[in-house]
């Protein structure tokens, strides 16, 4: 069994800055793509950022200059740097990874989701 465990969200004030952290455990063969959304409340959901396979990072326009994905393979992990913090970054945030697992004779890729975790910028 897969599972996604993230940390790291919290209360911050405009201008601040906020890490999250996302760590997939199980039997892991590979991981193609790794990913952030947030949904605030009545809202759609919106791709932040994400990494597929060996390309670079991708950006929503919202974020871009003031977020940074990064990952370390080795731990199945992947990380979300928030600076500049602003009100409208209000969300819950979650991750997500399109993951091959199970044993050698059964894999199978399959979307795993994070619980989620709020990030509120407020004064």
């Amino acid at each position: 069994q897969v599972q996604l465990v993230e940390s790291g969200g919290g209360d911050v004030q405009p201008g601040g800055s906020l890490r999250l952290s996302c760590a997939a455990s199980g039997s892991i063969f590979s991981i193609n793509s790794m990913n952030w959304y947030r949904q605030a409340p009545g809202k759609e959901r919106e791709l932040v950022a994400r990494i597929v396979g060996a390309g670079g990072a991708n950006y929503g326009d919202s974020v871009k200059g003031r977020f940074t994905l990064s990952r370390d393979s080795a731990k199945n992990t992947v990380y979300l740097q928030m600076n500049s913090l602003k009100p409208e970054d209000t969300s819950v945030y979650c991750c997500n990874m399109n993951i091959l697992a199970g044993d050698s004779s059964s894999a199978r890729w399959n979307e795993y989701w994070g619980q989620g975790n709020q990030v509120t910028v407020s004064s």
